[in-house]
């Protein structure tokens, strides 16, 4: 008997019984040609205040040069462009009678459930951030195709996030955790984020894979336009250190800002920070920089998330930039600074060590955090003094910096380009197809 479709036949292919096959085993699959992938996503373009939203933007754009590409996200985006599609997926919140901070993790669920009742015909699911991890996982079970997520950040090193999220951190703890135990691949943005994931959940390490992020070399190059300089009142012939980030604690902004007690004067600080988690944060950030004014003349805070084109001018014409970040899986802000040549200090956590050499394209700084609280610094005065330390270094070695610039450019070329990181997410794809 034929094990393939039953029949009586010893040497049967199968082609002649196909009733029987139907019957038996479904419909006959023909091995199809091209792969098709389903991004959800929080964020998409121009909608974006975070490194998985630039992310997503640009990996979806390098994905569809040569596969097809749908991307469902939060906002009211709707793009038709040859292999890409992305569709904004809105949300009426009026009637929520919930407690405030409660809203965004409902939200983010009633947001995963429009993404599945839109039919699904692609081949895989690629979730990225835990908003859309209820979508993938309804994707997944519902729809039969293999479940990817990208981990740009991980809920349980983020406890800071209970202030933004209330209890909606219990849940976006669990739906995280279920999503990473039941996917079919993980994607890490850096070898130490893929650490993270295997000691902090039951997963298989042979199911986690190292893709990091990138940058798009084009837009993201030294300009000598200065437009931005004189609309925010920066003096281009004065050296100044920047920071951009958004007003979190994972960006560890209050260390900055108490490091500039111990930094030279001299030289301009130019603060782009926005987007605070709360309004609590963000009075905090407003008084800390009030308390840092009062030191010293010179500190410019420009509180709001600017375009591409004026960030490619601030990191080009600054002397230093700086990340004190407190966990950063990968820090995508340190490559954008690295491609317009401009050295960087910034704290060695994470998939930061994986970017910025030390010595070679900047400074890692050293940051001991608490066993029991690793969010916080052992000793936050000696890692704001050693901060300040390797900035003065840089701010009175100008020839240092400039050979950090250019070294951080070809770094960035040679192993940061979206194409290449595409390639590599395609052939993950390629693999779960079979």
């Amino acid at each position: 008997m034929c094990r393939s479709c039953w029949c009586a036949r010893s040497k049967c292919r199968g082609d002649h019984c196909l009733p029987i096959r139907r019957l038996t085993q479904g419909p006959l699959q023909r091995p199809k040609t091209r792969v098709k992938v389903l991004f959800l996503t929080n964020e998409y373009p121009p909608h974006i205040y975070g490194g998985a939203g630039v992310h997503v933007g640009y990996l979806s754009r390098e994905l569809a040069k040569t596969m097809s590409v749908e991307v469902r996200c939060f906002g009211d985006q709707h793009v038709e462009e040859s292999n890409l599609k992305v569709v904004g997926f809105e949300l009426d919140t009026s009637n929520f009678t919930c407690p405030k901070p409660l809203r965004s993790a409902f939200g983010a669920v009633r947001r995963c459930i429009d993404f599945n009742t839109t039919n699904i015909d692609a081949d895989l699911v690629h979730c990225h951030t835990w908003y859309t991890h209820f979508g993938g996982i309804l994707a997944k079970k519902n729809y039969g195709i293999p479940l990817v997520i990208t981990v740009h950040s991980l809920e349980p090193l983020r406890p800071w996030k209970r202030e933004q999220l209330a209890s909606g951190y219990d849940f976006s703890l669990w739906v995280e955790k279920t999503a990473l135990e039941m996917a079919d691949a993980i994607i890490a943005v850096s070898g130490e984020t893929k650490r993270d994931i295997e000691r902090l959940f039951d997963v298989d390490s042979a199911r986690v894979h190292v893709i990091h992020n990138g940058i798009d070399l084009d837009q993201y190059r030294k300009v000598d336009s200065t437009a931005a300089l004189k609309r925010y009142g920066i003096d281009a012939d004065t050296p100044y250190l920047l920071f951009v980030g958004r007003i979190t604690r994972q960006k560890g902004f209050q260390h900055l800002v108490s490091a500039i007690q111990f930094m030279d004067p001299g030289f301009q600080i130019v603060l782009c920070a926005a987007a605070p988690d709360t309004p609590d944060i963000a009075e905090e950030m407003r008084a800390a920089v009030e308390r840092a004014k009062a030191l010293r003349s010179g500190i410019i805070w420009i509180d709001k998330m600017v375009d591409q084109k004026t960030a490619c001018e601030l990191y080009s014409h600054a002397a230093v930039f700086v990340c004190p970040s407190i966990y950063e899986p990968f820090g995508i802000i340190n490559l954008e600074a690295m491609a317009c040549e401009t050295a960087v200090v910034a704290s060695a956590v994470g998939g930061i060590k994986e970017v910025v050499v030390d010595g070679e394209t900047g400074f890692v700084v050293p940051l001991e955090q608490m066993n029991e609280s690793p969010f916080e610094a052992t000793n936050p005065d000696k890692f704001a003094r050693d901060l300040a330390e390797r900035v003065n270094q840089l701010m009175r070695d100008p020839q240092l910096r400039e050979r950090f610039g250019k070294a951080g450019r070809k770094r960035v070329e040679h192993h940061f380009s979206w194409a290449a990181i595409a390639e590599k997410t395609k052939a993950l794809y390629e693999k779960l197809k079979g």
